[in-house]
């Protein structure tokens, strides 16, 4: 974290790494993402001295967080159970209905 940031900030880089690392991503990349994200939410609120325009007009990231964070209410669609079902090589997916390939997938 850069000197002199809020204790909020470092509050966030520190959920950010953790929940990172939960995932499963390595330390290097987890520490990049919090530090990333951190440093655009301080631009987006003034907090330092440059910014660039992406930083500034982009969606924030915790509202770009917080769209992605569900599937909605149907759960997947049948192309992505497909796409899913294509990587793990379940033989018989292209006769599947959208229930079949949820519980071939699990």
């Amino acid at each position: 974290m850069p000197r002199g940031s809020s204790p909020k900030r470092e509050r966030q880089y520190e959920h950010i790494k953790d929940s990172a690392k939960k995932r499963g991503v390595s330390d290097k990349r987890a520490t990049e993402i919090a530090a990333r994200t951190v440093n655009k939410e301080r631009a987006r609120a003034g907090e330092s001295k440059t910014a660039s325009r992406t930083s500034i007009d982009d969606i924030s990231s915790s509202r770009r967080g917080g769209l992605r964070s569900h599937s909605g209410a149907g759960g997947r669609t049948k192309q992505q159970l497909y796409a899913e079902a294509q990587r793990r090589n379940i033989k018989g997916r292209s006769a599947m209905s959208k229930a079949q390939l949820e519980k071939a997938l699990g």
